[in-house]
């Protein structure tokens, strides 16, 4: 009879999170891009048809984990209708597993977000404060990229600008993975670092900030619709380190748009139209993200200057004299510095997603 009620639960539970989660729409998404792939013809567009492949293995790779509990529960239903008592240890136990399995994909539940389940540019900006707020950049990137590298997500540099004697001036990532932009979209804001600095001959504590932009990516522009009077195009010469790799032509983009001021500039692509491609790409994503943090209707209602400003600082990371890194918006701290600035970085995600649901 417990056991009956356990499935029962679980059973409601489960289709309640499927429902939410739209499996049903995804499963639906699938075949048709296992069509669309198992066409020849779409290789001979290479890009697209290797940006499908990559949509088809991480889409079947969220949906079989739910079709497989979805037969589990379906099994055990028709056991416990069949009442097989001397199987009721064995039942017990698989549905303690099912439990646990639905506890850990219920964890997509906190990616309702309408960008949430795609991938995300990382934007890592120094403060001012010079070789300081450079290495501090620096340190952050390499806490993203272990990161990402201990969850499986995939970063490309799309361009990056060294800093004179460490670290970096700024930095640009496109990531790609399950989940990428709601995972990351905790990480949005000021980062701010108190410690002895290795770059004064006094050794006196230090106060660095960095600046760390998530945004969604956005490959069309369905979503997001830009106006070609609203924007305001550049090229110029990409930079250099010398020697036969430097762009002698006119490749790098630069696009402002002009009623929220908003710039990004690219130069590591091949091509200009490429630059101007990902320039797009980012800027859409920018529009998104201000939209979403001024909760505006439309990017036509969009307001200059209130994104990703360095007033919102995020989270403290306190080196000296003592150790202690703790986010300002959870109140979530840790006391390892160390781990987190080596990719330990998940309970702080956690806390802010907890929080975000209201869990």
């Amino acid at each position: 009879m417990q056991s009956k009620k356990r499935l029962e639960t679980l059973k409601t539970d489960f289709f309640e999170a499927w429902s939410k989660l739209k499996i049903s729409e995804d499963l639906q998404k699938l075949e048709q891009l296992e069509n669309e792939v198992a066409n020849p013809e779409i290789w001979k567009n290479p890009d697209v048809a290797r940006e499908k492949n990559e949509t088809l293995a991480r889409l079947r790779e969220k949906v079989e984990a739910w079709q497989v509990l979805k037969m589990q529960i379906t099994d055990i239903a028709e056991l416990l209708e069949l009442g097989e008592e001397d199987l009721a240890s064995e039942i017990d136990e698989q549905i303690s597993a099912m439990e646990n399995n639905f506890n850990e994909l219920k964890q997509s539940l906190r990616f309702t977000g309408p960008y949430d389940h795609g991938d995300a540019i990382l934007r890592i900006t120094a403060g001012a404060g010079g070789t300081e707020a450079m290495d501090w950049a620096g340190m952050l990137e390499r806490m993203y990229l272990r990161f990402f590298e201990k969850k499986g997500f995939k970063a490309t540099l799309l361009e990056k600008t060294e800093g004179e004697e460490a670290g970096i001036k700024t930095a640009v990532y496109e990531v790609s993975g399950n989940d990428v932009y709601g995972t990351l979209k905790s990480e949005h804001g000021t980062h701010r670092l108190v410690r002895l600095s290795p770059f004064n001959a006094d050794n006196l504590r230090q106060t660095s900030f960095s600046l760390v932009e998530v945004l969604p990516v956005i490959k069309g522009d369905a979503d997001i619709k830009i106006a070609e009077k609203d924007l305001r195009i550049d090229v110029y010469h990409s930079g250099g380190h010398g020697g036969q790799s430097v762009n002698t032509t006119n490749s790098a983009v630069r696009i402002t748009h002009l009623p929220t001021n908003t710039v990004v500039a690219i130069q590591n692509e091949r091509s200009q139209l490429q630059n101007k491609e990902k320039a797009m790409e980012i800027l859409r994503g920018k529009l998104a993200q201000m939209q979403i943090e001024q909760q505006a209707e439309s990017i036509d209602k969009l307001r200059a200057g209130e994104s990703a400003s360095w007033g919102q600082q995020i989270r403290n990371y306190v080196l000296q004299p003592y150790k202690l890194v703790k986010d300002t918006r959870t109140k979530y701290e840790e006391s390892d510095a160390d781990a987190v600035l080596d990719g330990k970085i998940e309970g702080f995600i956690n806390a802010y997603l907890e929080m975000a649901i209201g869990a």
